[in-house]
C-alpha cells in the first residue's frame, strides 16, 4: 500500500503528462469541471500500474465534443447514449463521460441513465467505495464521498450505499466483488457478504454475457480461488457453474486428504504456478485455468462404490469433456475456446497410463498428436494434477512426466512430432491406387497414418509399397 503523500505525487505526475494537461486545461477553460475517476485514483494508492484513464465531467455529449474536438487526433461517440466520448489524443486514448444518476428498475440489468451535475452524485452511484474516488482536474483534490480511501488501507470492499440496494441496482456487483477478492487481496465485508448471499438469486437478470466475461475476469487474477470460495459460500456459484460446488460432494480416491472440490482448486492454484515458472506465453491463459476448474466435473455422475468399498469414478474424463462443453456454451463462450477446454479435460488422465507401463515411441506420438496445439496446456495440467501429500508418490510422477516430456522432445527433434502426416498425401494416394476422391482416399489416408504413428517416417517409397499391399489385401 502506498502512502498518501505518495499516491497524490503518483496521480499529481500523471496529471501533469502532455496530454492529460491539455484535456484539464481545456475543460476548465470551456467553464466545465474534470476529474480523474475509478480505478486509476484507487490503483495509485496500492502501487499499481496506472492503465485505462477514465474521466467524469459536468459537461454534457455535446459539450464533450466541443471541447475534444480541436485536441484530438481521432474522437468517437458511439457511448453517446451513455454520456460517454471517446477520443485519442496525442496517441493515447481517454474515454470522458457526463456526470450520472442511473436509476435500475429491478426487473432488469439495464440502467435508466440519467445526467446528474455533481461529481460526488456521480461517485456515490458507483459499485464499491474504493471505485467510488475521484482527483479534480486541474486542482488535485482528491473526492472520497464514501469513505474509499479507509476503506484501502484496511484492504476492505464494501459499496457507497446499503449494499442490498447496490446489488439490486446491478447484480453483476457480486460477482465483480468476488472478482477484486482475487485481484487485489481484499476482504468482502460482511454485510457485503451477506447482501451477496441473500441477493445471489437476482443475478438471473443479468445476461449471460455480462456473467461469463465478469467469470474470465475472475480466472485471470493472481488469486482465483479466493473469489471463487466467495461465490461459492454465498450460494452464487450454484447459479452461474453449478458443477463447481457440486464437486464438494464427492470424495476423490487418488487423493484421500483433499475431496474433489479442494483438489480443483488446488489443481488450479498449481497450474498458475507453473504458468510462471515454464515462462507460458498466454499467461494468465483463461483455457489452461478453466480446464483447470473443471477437470473433474464428471466425477459425480460417474461415482460408483464398488465391492470391498472402493470408489471410481470410470470415465469421468470422457463425461467430463462432455458436460464442461455443455456449460460453457451455455455461457456462450466461442466456440474454439470450447473446444479447447473441453480437449483438455478429456486428456488430462492420458498420461498416468504412462507410469503404468512403458510407452511406446507409437504412444508418445499419438499422446502428442491427439493433444496438437494444446500439447504445452496439457503438459502443465498434468503435473498440476499431481496433488498428493505422498513425497515419494509425487516425485514418482514427476519424474515419469519428465521423462515422457524428454522423448516428446527427443522424437520432436527425429521428426516434426507436432504435424504428424502420413507419408504420402491426398493427391499421391489417388495416383498410386488410381482412384478417384471419396471415402476410399480418406480410409487410405488413415492407413498410413496409422503407420506412421506406429513406425515413424517410412519415406514415400516403402510408404507406396504398404499401400499398394494394404489395397491389395482389401480386394
Amino acid at each position: 500500500m502506498e502512502s498518501v503523500a505518495s499516491a497524490i505525487k503518483r496521480l499529481a505526475d500523471l496529471a501533469a503528462l502532455p496530454h492529460i494537461s491539455r484535456l484539464s486545461a481545456a475543460f476548465a477553460a470551456a467553464g466545465h469541471e474534470l476529474a480523474l475517476v475509478g480505478g486509476p485514483v484507487r490503483d495509485a494508492f496500492i502501487g499499481r500500474q496506472l492503465n485505462d484513464l477514465d474521466f467524469a465531467t459536468s459537461a454534457v455529449p455535446d459539450e464533450i465534443l466541443a471541447v475534444v474536438k480541436p485536441l484530438a487526433d481521432v474522437h468517437w461517440d458511439i457511448g453517446r447514449a451513455f454520456g460517454t466520448i471517446g477520443a485519442r489524443i496525442d496517441g493515447h486514448t481517454v474515454e470522458i463521460t457526463t456526470y450520472r444518476t442511473d436509476a435500475y428498475d429491478g426487473e432488469t440489468r439495464k440502467p435508466l441513465v440519467e445526467f446528474g451535475d455533481s461529481l460526488e452524485g456521480d461517485l456515490v452511484r458507483r459499485d464499491f467505495t474504493i471505485n467510488a474516488m475521484a482527483l479534480r482536474l486541474p486542482e488535485l483534490v482528491l473526492v472520497d464521498p464514501s469513505g474509499g480511501l479507509d476503506d484501502l488501507l484496511a484492504g476492505r470492499i464494501t459499496t457507497p450505499g446499503a449494499p442490498e440496494e447496490s446489488f439490486g441496482d446491478d447484480p453483476l456487483r457480486m460477482l465483480r466483488a468476488a472478482r477484486f477478492t482475487s485481484q487485489l487481496g481484499f476482504t468482502v465485508a460482511e454485510p457485503t457478504r451477506a447482501a451477496m448471499a441473500a441477493l445471489a438469486a437476482q443475478i438471473s437478470i443479468v445476461s449471460v454475457e455480462r456473467i461469463s466475461d465478469e467469470l474470465s475476469k475472475l480466472l485471470r487474477t493472481p488469486r482465483p480461488r479466493v473469489g471463487l470460495e466467495l461465490l461459492d459460500v454465498t450460494g452464487i456459484a450454484a447459479l452461474v457453474l453449478p458443477e463447481f460446488p457440486a464437486l464438494r460432494l464427492e470424495i476423490d480416491e487418488h487423493h484421500h486428504h483433499k475431496d474433489v472440490y479442494e483438489h480443483s482448486l488446488t489443481v488450479l492454484d498449481q497450474v498458475i504456478e507453473l504458468e510462471a515458472s515454464r515462462s507460458h506465453p498466454e499467461s494468465p491463459d483463461l483455457v489452461l485455468r478453466m480446464a483447470a476448474l473443471l477437470h473433474d466435473i464428471g466425477k459425480p455422475s460417474t461415482k460408483r462404490t464398488e465391492p470391498g468399498g472402493v470408489v471410481t469414478f470410470h470415465h469421468h474424463d470422457v463425461v467430463g469433456a462432455k458436460m464442461v462443453a455443455k456449460r460453457l456454451k451455455a455461457l456462450r463462450f466461442d466456440k474454439q475456446f470450447i473446444a479447447d477446454v473441453a480437449r483438455l479435460v478429456e486428456l488430462h488422465l492420458r498420461f498416468f497410463g504412462y507410469t503404468e507401463g512403458a510407452w511406446t515411441d507409437s504412444a508418445v506420438r499419438r499422446y502428442v498428436r491427439d493433444a496438437g496445439p494444446l500439447l504445452e496446456r496439457l503438459h502443465i495440467l498434468v503435473r498440476a494434477d499431481v496433488t498428493t501429500r505422498n513425497r515419494r508418490k509425487a516425485d514418482r510422477l514427476s519424474f515419469a512426466y519428465d521423462d515422457l516430456e524428454d522423448r516428446i522432445a527427443a522424437l520432436s527433434e527425429q521428426e516434426e512430432l507436432a504435424a504428424i502426416r502420413p507419408d504420402l498425401d491426398g493427391e499421391q494416394i489417388m495416383q498410386t491406387l488410381g482412384i478417384r476422391p471419396g471415402r476410399e482416399v480418406g480410409e487410405a489416408y488413415r492407413f498410413l497414418l496409422e503407420l506412421r504413428l506406429d513406425e515413424g517416417a517410412l519415406g514415400t517409397e516403402e510408404a507406396t509399397a504398404r499401400l499398394r499391399a494394404w489395397w491389395a489385401s482389401r480386394a
